[in-house]
């Protein structure tokens, strides 16, 4: 918790030490339909120390060709999640603000790892700090009047920009609770405000790819929406016919472990002896025996498969809140339902680059151990990873390949070890490494020991960092990205131990998607450890080329010398996006679609 004096420290930081000539807090009300670009309502901003206020409404706004107050680098734009703001700014066709410091991200870095009773909104953060706040109802109200659209009389105009200017006023109070945090004393740098300002930079990013949103082939998935029971009824049949374990369209326990026993398949149980069917679960094991995949592309379409739930605009693109900070690690957490990227891999296929366009996926190649290597400094990983095959490499490293191995000579060899260091970056134990590697229990410690032996350096800074934050104290990304434990969590130390490659991948990825949107590239949204681009195809290569360098940069802003090494999977229309992982399921389904009446040309 804070110092008691901490309000009258953070007023006295307000005002002296935030060095903008001009902080304006902002909100917007708007509404949107799934998928759909915001129609702004209203704005109301306040410039804090002249108390200035403006209060504009939906013909001012659209009328205006720009921001009604200043917004280059030395004034500072202050809200809480920001993206939606930004995105407001977007839709009117007005500049982002240069400086942005969003307060949720910052509340969020405040009380990452620790409880916070009443959640992370605005009303949350508040409360949290002690401070008055409008009642939830209350706003639940406004908030409804606000998304029905209109047309609203003078009265609900009047009520709808008071209410806006309550969460500006709130923004007032809660901005000298969070100063004492920003600027701490001793903090001659401000380097805590500046890792503020960089995360105040992405979610002008987030609300670009927003923005820009994902081309998806609206036809195809009109018909997969019309004819989904009779695809799925189909489905089941054909693919349950190599395992038997659905009895209609319910899938049979007692089948599913008959099922294990006659091919040999040895499976993870919960603690209270039932099979572990959780979808995790299943795609660890399909990774592990490749005749479990088919069953569980199908149960993870059958959960996941919420078609109308996928958010599609009137202009073919879908767009839902990317939602960055709201993990532990700081990345982005998509609704997966309303996400194309959400549901299972094979859906993908509906990614199709409108006529005249390309799009390229753009991922950093094996990020997390590039990650790991670099910040612990472990001399033995970096040369595996910077071999091309870090797998293959540690089967050399550890004298389990000779040094003229081949990923194809010896492949088995190569899984195994790929195995054990993906699992060790999540933190498995040797029994997990096990199951979900088809190892026995005695292979998998020792190719575990084998990793403690060949990369020492790595495993003392890792465990290292488990040990800091158990004993209470704070783990932090290179750009300041927290974590913190103690009594109040519920972390284990397996969270713990990947936190450091996971959070700095995703500062990473930030990195990347602001100084690409600031390039000018068009990128239609962040995935985990990847970015998909569009472009006209006239310019798709040289724009790939561009957004390629700067993800590169942006890795060896993270890691130091160590750069990460970036692939792109090119796609021209007329062609769509192809997820391997889910390519069988992918064309499985528009054979049953060409066979319906309503097919269309795919």
């Amino acid at each position: 918790m804070l110092p008691k004096n901490c309000l009258k420290g953070g007023a006295d930081y307000k005002h002296r030490n935030l060095p903008f000539d001009q902080i304006w807090f902002c909100d917007f009300e708007f509404y949107a339909s799934d998928g759909d670009l915001p129609t702004p309502v209203c704005m109301v901003a306040k410039e804090l120390r002249s108390g200035r206020v403006l209060r504009l409404w939906q013909d001012e706004l659209t009328s205006a060709g720009e921001a009604p107050f200043d917004t280059g680098p030395n004034t500072l734009f202050i809200a809480y999640y920001a993206s939606a703001e930004i995105g407001c700014f977007l839709a009117l066709g007005w500049p982002p603000p240069d400086r942005i410091l969003d307060l949720f991200a910052e509340f969020r870095a405040e009380t990452n790892g620790l409880q916070t009773p009443h959640g992370n909104g605005l009303l949350g953060a508040l409360t949290y700090f002690g401070l008055p706040a409008i009642g939830a109802e209350e706003k639940n109200e406004m908030r409804d009047l606000v998304l029905s659209g209109g047309p609203w009389d003078a009265h609900q105009r009047s009520a709808i920009l008071d209410y806006c200017e309550g969460d500006v006023d709130a923004l007032g109070r809660l901005l000298p609770a969070m100063a004492f945090l920003l600027l701490p004393r001793g903090d001659i740098r401000n380097l805590r405000l500046g890792h503020a300002l960089l995360r105040g930079r992405y979610m002008t990013a987030v609300a670009q790819m927003e923005h820009t949103g994902v081309p998806i082939d609206t036809d195809v998935l009109d018909c997969l929406r019309n004819q989904w029971e009779k695809i799925r009824s189909s489905l089941i049949e054909a693919i349950d016919a190599d395992y038997g374990v659905y009895q209609g369209s319910t899938f049979k326990m007692a089948r599913f472990e008959e099922w294990l026993i006659r091919n040999r398949v040895p499976w993870p149980r919960l603690p209270s002896g039932t099979l572990a069917t959780d979808d995790d679960t299943f795609r660890q094991m399909a990774r592990a025996y490749p005749a479990v995949a088919s069953l569980h592309e199908l149960r993870h379409t059958l959960a996941k498969m919420k078609l109308n739930r996928l958010q599609v605009g009137g202009d073919g693109r879908n767009r839902c809140l990317l939602s960055p900070f709201r993990s532990k690690t700081g990345r982005n957490q998509p609704s997966n339902a309303k996400f194309i990227f959400g549901p299972s891999a094979w859906l993908r296929g509906l990614i199709k680059p409108k006529a005249g366009n390309g799009i390229a996926y753009l991922d950093f190649g094996s990020q997390e151990i590039a990650i790991a290597a670099a910040l612990s400094g472990d001399g033995a990983m970096m040369e595996a990873y910077t071999s091309g095959d870090p797998y293959l490499a540690f089967a050399k490293q550890a004298g389990l390949a000779p040094e003229d191995a081949t990923k194809a000579s010896h492949k088995e060899v190569r899984e195994r070890c790929k195995a054990i260091v993906l699992g060790v970056g999540y933190g498995m134990g040797a029994e997990t490494m096990s199951i979900r590697a088809g190892l026995s229990l005695s292979e998998a410690r020792g190719l575990l020991r084998r990793h403690h032996e060949t990369y020492r350096v790595f495993w003392q800074w890792a465990e290292n960092n488990v040990n800091i934050a158990l004993a209470g104290g704070t783990l932090n990304t290179v750009f300041g990205w927290p974590i913190r434990s103690g009594y109040q969590t519920k972390l284990n130390d397996r969270s713990l131990l990947n936190f450091p490659m996971q959070a700095n991948g995703a500062e990473m990825l930030r990195l990347a998607a602001s100084m690409g949107t600031e390039a000018g590239l068009s990128i239609c949204a962040p995935i985990h450890d990847a970015l998909l681009l569009e472009a006209p195809l006239e310019r798709l290569d040289e724009d790939v080329r561009r957004l390629k360098s700067i993800m590169v940069q942006a890795s060896k802003l993270v890691m130091g010398t160590l750069a990460c090494r970036v692939d792109a999977d090119v796609i021209r229309h007329p062609d769509r996006y192809r997820d391997e992982r889910g390519g069988q399921m992918w064309d499985r389904i528009m054979g049953l679609l060409d066979r319906m009446p309503t097919a269309v040309s795919k």
